[in-house]
């Protein structure tokens, strides 16, 4: 079966619905993309991109990927965005381990250290049957490294350990032993610590509440067990404490209260492969997390466990591959006082079965197709006997709903050169287990009215994508097109403060552009992103009607938040072979929406408020220099020009009707320098 791989200069671009880890045993790191249609804008970063400029959060990884931004300074409350929808729309994994859920929705879901990773998978928008349950708005893959991917050739054993001073202001000392048990079998240990004072914006103000301590361990053990079977064992524990404010992700006014906090996350993850043949080629994946976070003014502590598992087999033809396989996953979140009884809890799981196939239909046209079933199931569990004084009902909230998703694409090789892509797919969601810090206070609304309204319908969407690529001479480029169309959204209030609603459709179309050129020791790349996310209110939702209104990160928590156009553009230079340079800028337009529409109903505020989003331009610098064969510098620049502005995926700026909700300002200037000693 033919590939096509689509390679930028900084990431890569891969113009495809899916995406195959082919793995031998004399190779266990090679990654190769199956080219198919739907999410023309799937994206790749890989880990060389991420130790350019120094990662040091989500924000970091995403730093130079138009079509995801990462939004919120302060690292424990960053959310990451995929054209304009929130990460609680996307099927998001650490090597298989689906992160669900929401901890504080003030606060990000998704944590992950930088230098573990080998490679993280974008696909945006719906597409494949096997990304997995609930993927409405794509799918986001980290894949961490292993034993394999740090020995150097014919090596048994070896280590490293690295330090790194942030100007803007921290520091992070990190260590891996890792090496071979046997000619097949490989451990890798790892272990990070990261000291974080509060941060200064392009000002030079501090920015308060963003002082915090990361701890992170993680374990690995990997390789082939028997002929043909590679078994990967993992452990991962990060734990992060800070005194943040009520609200992580809005500006913290000087003198304001901070309150100790902590957030802690275990994940463990078993990965079995079956290479017999090429029509039975099994793969099994297992896990368990568990995240918790404690604070704020009440010292409240959510615990969220989550485990599942997903077992596929791949048959393969010359013309024809078929993955095939189950899915499930079960999630309970459990909260209350720190200091008291749990009160609160809620439990969710979802069983997927799923197809895909892809066909050479001919030389030149390859067919993708694919079909998922989902079967979402929903509760509430009673814990206390009284609730805030008053008793409860006796039969908590449930739901159960099951749905049938298709995808379908194409592409056809015009030429040598140019590829055109067309694709169309489906996902849906049922309900899941609500925000850990405030299920208590939609359990329930005091006249015995549950959290789930009696039609409440699960959310599916349909994603249509077509683009263009070019690729030959050293030049790719690639244009693409998508609408997107997310209907029965679940969202709680508007009847009530306790029940969800479907409150209608969100509704994002866009165009997407990515270029890379490479010229002798020169790369240049472009690209540009420009989504329109809008609610498409259903009737009776206000007491005004409106035809649409514009998606944004306060009114719409947990959904999503507008952007403006948003370009980045950059170039490396490979010095010599020992050295390397490169810089990178973006930029994002300006933006005025309407918003504070439910506040207007609630009378909260008098009229529909205006608010703006400025552009910002960002310019970024770094280096990397192959001291010896154990040394390694590398000097990155942040914010060079000491931009002062307000990420467009952060909280806006609602002084004027709300005088503390606005979104913390981003970190100026930040110069970043780190050696790492292998041995």
């Amino acid at each position: 079966m033919k590939k096509r791989v689509f390679i930028g200069a900084v990431c890569t671009f891969a113009s495809a619905l899916s995406y195959a880890d082919t793995q031998t045993a004399d190779d266990t790191s090679t990654v190769e993309k199956i080219t198919v249609v739907g999410a023309a804008t799937n994206l790749s970063i890989t880990a060389e991109d991420i130790e350019q400029y120094q990662a040091n959060d989500l924000a970091d990884i995403f730093r130079h990927s138009p079509s995801v931004s990462v939004g919120g300074s302060v690292g424990v409350a960053q959310k990451i965005y995929v054209r304009g929808l929130e990460d609680s729309f996307l099927n998001v994994t650490v090597d298989g381990a689906q992160q669900t859920s929401t901890l504080f929705h003030h606060i990000g879901r998704v944590t992950i250290d930088p230098d573990l990773l080998q490679q993280i998978d974008v696909q945006a928008g719906a597409g494949e049957a096997t990304s997995g349950p609930g993927a409405i708005g794509g799918s986001i893959r980290f894949k961490t490294k292993d034993a394999e991917d740090l020995l150097q050739q014919d090596e048994r054993f070896g280590g490293s350990v690295k330090a790194n001073y942030f100007s803007n202001d921290a520091t992070r000392f990190s260590g891996s032993l890792y090496g071979k048990l046997s000619d097949t079998w490989g451990v890798l240990g790892y272990f990070s610590t990261i000291d974080r004072d509060n941060m200064e914006d392009g000002d030079g103000n501090e920015i308060y509440g963003t002082a915090a301590d990361q701890d992170m361990l993680f374990v690995k053990a990997s390789g082939e067990i028997a002929t043909n079977h590679f078994l990967s064992l993992s452990v991962e524990q990060r734990e992060e404490e800070g005194e943040f404010s009520a609200r992580p992700n809005w500006v913290v006014l000087e003198g304001a209260a901070l309150y100790p906090s902590e957030a802690q996350r275990d994940t463990y993850v078993a990965n079995y492969r079956f290479a017999h043949s090429a029509f039975v080629d099994i793969e099994a994946t297992a896990y368990q997390t568990t995240s918790s976070f404690r604070g704020g003014r009440f010292d409240w502590l959510a615990d969220i466990d989550t485990f599942g598992f997903d077992l596929r087999n791949t048959s393969e033809t010359a013309q024809h591959k078929f993955v095939y396989g189950v899915d499930y996953r079960s999630d309970e979140v459990i909260s209350g006082p720190a200091a008291g009884v749990t009160e609160n809890a809620e439990e969710g799981s979802v069983m997927g079965i799923y197809a895909q196939g892809y066909s050479d239909l001919t030389a030149d046209l390859l067919l993708s197709y694919g079909v998922r079933y989902d079967d979402y199931d929903f509760q509430q569990r009673i814990l206390l006997e009284e609730y805030y004084g008053e008793p409860v009902t006796d039969v908590a909230s449930s739901l159960q709903d099951s749905e049938v998703s298709l995808n379908l694409g194409l592409a056809y090789d015009l030429s040598d050169a140019w590829t055109l892509s067309l694709g169309y797919a489906e996902a849906a969601r049922g309900k899941q287990i609500g925000d850990g810090f405030t299920i208590d206070g939609y359990l329930y609304d005091g006249s015995d009215i549950p959290v789930v309204a009696e039609d409440l319908v699960p959310e599916t969407v349909q994603n249509i994508e077509a683009s263009i690529e070019y690729n030959a001479n050293n030049l790719n480029a690639r244009l693409s097109v998508y609408d997107s169309s997310l209907e029965d959204v679940i969202f709680e209030g508007y009847e009530g403060n306790s029940v969800f609603n479907n409150i209608g459709s969100l509704d994002t179309s866009g165009i997407e552009f990515d270029l890379a050129y490479s010229w002798k020791a020169l790369d240049l790349f472009l690209g540009f992103s420009n989504a329109d996310t809008e609610l498409k209110p259903r009737d009776g939702l206000y007491s005004v009607d409106y035809s649409s209104i514009d998606i944004n990160g306060y009114e719409f928590v947990g959904l999503g938040n507008s952007r403006g156009n948003t370009w980045v553009v950059g170039a490396d230079y490979a010095i010599h072979t020992d050295a390397n340079i490169g810089i990178s800028v973006t930029k994002v337009d300006a933006i005025d929406i309407d918003t504070l529409h439910q506040a207007v109903d609630l009378g909260w505020t008098d009229g529909l408020y205006r608010l703006n989003k400025p552009s910002y331009t960002t310019v970024d610098i770094y280096g990397e220099w192959q001291v010896s064969n154990s040394i390694l510098a590398n000097l990155a620049i942040t914010n060079v020009l000491n931009e002062q502005y307000i990420d467009h995926s952060s909280v806006g700026d609602y002084s004027e009707v709300f005088a503390t909700v606005v979104g913390p300002q981003e970190a100026g200037r930040d110069i970043r320098l780190s050696v790492s000693y292998q041995f």
